[in-house]
């Protein structure tokens, strides 16, 4: 987490990032918009310009595919936030050479009825039930995106947005500037939806007496078969209405209507599913990632700017002594109830691994005497890590996640097999392609307890210990190695993803749109 901007801004303003080595959550001078000192060569650049979704899951990628193209000297990138939310881009794009930062002002007053007052991230609401409330809340920046987008100088080329922000499609249309849809999920993922919405596989599924064995076999792919297991809220449940659907069909229309769907996956993973979706649904998708891989800035430790954190010099002592580490985090968005907790506690310490378990949240109860019992085996985080550096040491051999696609990309690209036990959101048909398509990771359980609805401390320890010394582990990890080279030579010059970014900027140049 950062911090709060202190105040609201009474005019908008653009912040161009200098070069740095170090992210740094201190606002950099600000000129008044327009931005009229950009230099020649970039005013001959197509002009993108990105809005995340106020998710850090959402806006992480997008601050990576921002990196890409100014690395790549592709095109001028304009990065919209709000105040709230601007140190942690700042942060983000540390690095990223001129890019503009725009902070639309979120009053006081931008809140729609349900929705949380004065909340400028989806990780500050209390519950995830107010998250359809707090979209729509989002909503009235409306004005203010237009006033922004109207401002800038030289006009936008297109418009890189959230599909939670289905508005701001509808308002850069209006005025003529072609928008790109991005919602931070995979290929496979944005197909499902579509097979959810069309043929209702959990009605299939639930009719009749319950069957736990029952499949619904996708039409287009009859090897993909999906358990009600498989799909995610709301598509789960026949009868749910209301608004999380309407939420729904909003970002299904966002996304329909763009001129294009940029997607952070590669061809060599989701080849048939990107083919399938450009040849039938639509619109083009633009498969340009891992975007993960877009930084090739080591952390300001390796150059002795700061001081090497405990956990990684933990990491370091492991290494030295040929040990072998589980990496464990659960994600930042939903919250995992402490008995849930304390069961993965007794998990992990039935395994005898050794791990480490970024623990959210910080003040979690994970049982009497835990940490006191695994010490020197187990080290317990309560605090910020770095995800990426943690899965790029060399002694994690293996990740216990709740299966969100930035954390997937990040163990493929490191090269790290996963244990997955899906939370929410599209996260166990993100498992559903982890284990059963890719072959690179095991599934914890869903539900293992069928009265608690929890997966108990004996699967926990079944499932990593088999990550990380069973056979089908061993199995996983040589599969995840050869992904993680594909990923590699997709990202790097001429590979798929690079001609992927390459063309798509080169419709933008010649003024065209995306589909064209």
């Amino acid at each position: 987490m950062t911090g709060y901007c202190t105040s609201v801004p009474d005019r908008l303003t653009a912040t161009s990032i200098a070069q740095s080595p170090m992210a740094s959550s201190a606002p950099a001078p600000a000129s008044t918009l327009p931005c009229s000192g950009a230099h020649d060569a970039q005013a001959e650049l197509p002009h993108i310009v990105i809005f995340p979704f106020m998710l850090k899951s959402h806006t992480i990628p997008l601050t990576d595919l921002a990196h890409q193209l100014r690395r790549r000297q592709m095109a001028t990138v304009t990065f919209l936030t709000t105040p709230g939310n601007a140190a942690f881009v700042r942060a983000a794009l540390a690095g990223a050479d001129s890019v503009a930062i725009v902070e639309l002002p979120f009053a006081d007053n931008l809140t729609k009825p349900g929705a949380p007052p004065r909340r400028e991230c989806v990780e500050t609401l209390d519950l995830m039930s107010s998250l359809h409330a707090f979209v729509e809340s989002v909503s009235l920046l409306r004005p203010q995106f237009e006033e922004a987008l109207a401002a800038l100088r030289p006009p936008a080329s297109a418009v890189v947005a959230d599909a939670f922000l289905y508005w701001a499609h509808t308002a850069a249309a209006a005025r003529g500037v072609p928008t790109l849809s991005f919602f931070g999920m995979n290929m496979f993922a944005h197909f499902t939806r579509e097979v959810f919405v069309r043929d209702n596989p959990a009605s299939v599924l639930t009719r009749g007496t319950p069957d736990p064995d029952a499949v619904f076999t996708v039409p287009e792919f009859p090897d993909v078969r999906l358990a009600l297991a498989d799909i995610p809220f709301p598509f789960n449940d026949p009868a749910t209405t209301g608004p999380t659907r309407e939420m729904d069909a909003k970002i299904g229309h966002a996304i329909a209507s763009s001129h294009g769907l940029i997607v952070n996956t590669f061809d060599a993973m989701e080849g048939r599913y990107i083919q399938h979706w450009n040849r039938h649904i639509g619109p083009r998708a633009w498969p340009v990632g891992p975007l993960c891989l877009a930084r090739t800035a080591e952390a300001a430790w390796h150059h002795g700017d700061v001081a090497k954190p405990a956990w990684m010099r933990w990491l370091d002592e492991k290494a030295a002594a040929g040990r072998a580490v589980l990496y464990v985090a659960l994600g930042t968005t939903l919250a995992v109830e402490s008995a849930q907790l304390r069961e993965v506690a007794d998990g992990l310490d039935r395994a005898g691994l050794d791990f480490i378990w970024a623990v959210r949240p910080v003040d979690a109860d994970l049982g009497a005497g835990f940490e006191e019992r695994v010490r020197g085996r187990g080290e317990v985080v309560r605090g910020w890590v770095d995800q990426r550096a943690i899965l790029a040491h060399e002694c994690v051999k293996g990740f216990l996640s709740h299966c969100g696609w930035n954390s997937v990309l990040e163990s493929i690209s490191a090269g790290v097999p996963l244990a997955v036990w899906p939370m929410g959101a599209e996260q166990p048909v993100n498992a559903k392609l982890v284990v059963d398509e890719l072959g690179v990771g095991i599934r914890v359980p869903p539900k293992s307890d069928a009265v608690s609805g929890m997966a108990r401390s004996e699967q926990i320890a079944r499932v990593t210990s088999d990550l990380m010394t069973g056979e089908t582990g061993a199995e996983a990890a040589r599969k995840m190695s050869a992904l993680a080279a594909k990923a590699r030579e997709a990202v790097a010059e001429a590979g798929s993803s690079w001609r992927a970014a390459e063309e798509l900027i080169g419709v933008l140049s010649k003024g065209n749109t995306p589909q064209s």
